[in-house]
């Protein structure tokens, strides 16, 4: 069984927490082989796998005595490393698990965070250990119902509060354990903010940087240009290239190892049209290279006006969050069945020529011809009647089953001073209501 997905996404943990009495070996850079298979060595003598006179000599013998003596639940975390320790050991547990193909009680997990590597190694059709995989699970951030759980622990429990962290640490829970490592627990956004990423040595000043070193080693400069350019809303090739006066042939394979190799990029689609941006799937990476890696010296240097501009700063951040936020929120609640959403936007022809349109959220019911459009407003006190109207007068450029389709509308705020009937109306309450009283689609 293979469990893979990105770093601080809790695969080490479920797997500690799930094979507890099992065998479990975490495979790290930095031991060389021999030294790593002395401490593996140690591990089946205390499991009085093997003797205390016996000695492995090699990973064949390792294998060998795991595969002929041991009934249980093994598990090789980080198992990609190998890649860079000793490559034959995939070849030599090719062998291992063919001879053995029929043995009982036995099962061996294999975990890893750098996605393209565990991908290369279980699934390209050239590599030794291709076709040996009975299982897969590809583990993806918490919900945002476990999220809230997860906060409630915390004594956080204010919806505001709540989504402001999610901005930045989405469903990654060692995220959120690190407020109660910190002594946090309780304390506002602001407190948090300062202490993770604002203050001299702050908790997590260099955990992007540490989690990309290990992803990127020594090329990590171009990754990091690209990242920061579509941190900045240059999100197309067009638009990196011209950002950082690159030719788009010489960005290219970079996109593509982001995109398929790493997945710390993907794609966002119009919902209507063909037309794609790249956008950050990590949120703290976002934020780290939205907030402070284009100015790294004046934040590595904590400059006073630059640390009061990120603090004035975070609200827009949050707000265009918030939009994510709610696109995730309507796909786990059955207010309105739908087979696609997304953002939409466009040009039209205007007065003054051509003007560009952007709807937050936009929802397909095909069978049905329905469409749902949807507005993101991180502001207290809205005119759900303003919006609504303005929302209307959007909605006449997406050229979608114009003369059928049946229109619904909803929208989002902090707060509303005014709303209508003609659309959904969800506050910071009525989100929190919702995602504490029912059960998102996945259940769990």
């Amino acid at each position: 069984m293979v469990v893979y997905g990105l770093r601080r996404i809790g695969k080490s943990r479920l797997i500690q927490e799930s094979i507890k009495g099992g065998l479990y070996f975490f495979i790290t850079k930095n031991k060389s082989s021999s030294s790593l298979l002395r401490e593996f060595e140690g591990i089946l003598k205390e499991n009085k796998i093997i003797t205390d006179l016996e000695s492995l000599t090699d990973w064949d013998s390792f294998f060998k005595t795991l595969f002929e003596r041991y009934e249980g639940t093994v598990a090789f975390d980080e198992f990609q490393n190998f890649n860079e320790i000793d490559k034959s050991v995939y070849g030599t547990l090719q062998k291992y698990i063919d001879l053995n193909e029929k043995k009982k009680n036995l099962l061996l997990i294999f975990s890893g965070s750098t996605i393209g590597l565990i991908k290369k190694i279980f699934y390209d059709n050239k590599e030794p250990l291709y076709g040996r995989v009975k299982r897969k699970l590809f583990l993806k951030p918490l919900n945002q119902s476990s999220v809230i759980e997860m906060c409630k622990e915390l004594n956080i429990k204010n919806i505001e509060e709540i989504i402001k962290l999610y901005s930045i640490f989405g469903g990654f829970p060692k995220y959120y354990t690190a407020i109660e490592d910190e002594n946090l627990e309780g304390k506002k956004f602001e407190v948090i903010l300062k202490e993770f990423f604002l203050r001299e040595n702050a908790v997590l000043e260099d955990e992007v940087e540490r989690i990309l070193a290990l992803e990127f080693g020594k090329r990590k400069g171009r990754y990091y240009d690209i990242l920061t350019a579509i941190a900045n809303g240059e999100n197309t090739i067009s638009k990196i290239s011209s950002f950082l006066s690159k030719k788009e042939s010489k960005i290219t394979r970079y996109l593509n190892e982001l995109l398929y190799y790493f997945e710390i990029i993907s794609q966002e689609k119009q919902v209507i049209g063909n037309k794609k941006i790249f956008v950050i799937k990590n949120p703290i990476m976002n934020f780290w290279f939205s907030l402070f890696y284009k100015n790294l010296s004046a934040y590595k240097s904590r400059k006073k006006s630059f640390i009061e501009q990120k603090k004035r700063d975070i609200n827009t951040y949050v707000g265009r969050q918030f939009e994510v936020f709610c696109r995730q929120f309507l796909s786990s609640r059955p207010i309105f069945e739908f087979d696609e959403i997304g953002r939409q936007w466009g040009k039209f022809k205007g007065e003054k020529g051509k003007n560009v349109y952007e709807i937050d959220i936009v929802a397909l019911n095909k069978n049905a011809k329905e469409i749902l459009f949807g507005e993101c407003k991180w502001k207290d006190d809205i005119n759900a009647e303003e919006i609504l109207q303005e929302l209307k007068e959007k909605s006449k450029f997406v050229d979608w089953n114009k003369d059928k389709r049946k229109e619904h509308y909803i929208i989002f705020a902090k707060s509303f001073k005014k709303r209508t009937k003609d659309c959904y109306c969800f506050d910071l309450k009525g989100i929190h209501r919702h995602l504490c009283s029912s059960k998102t689609k996945s259940g769990k």
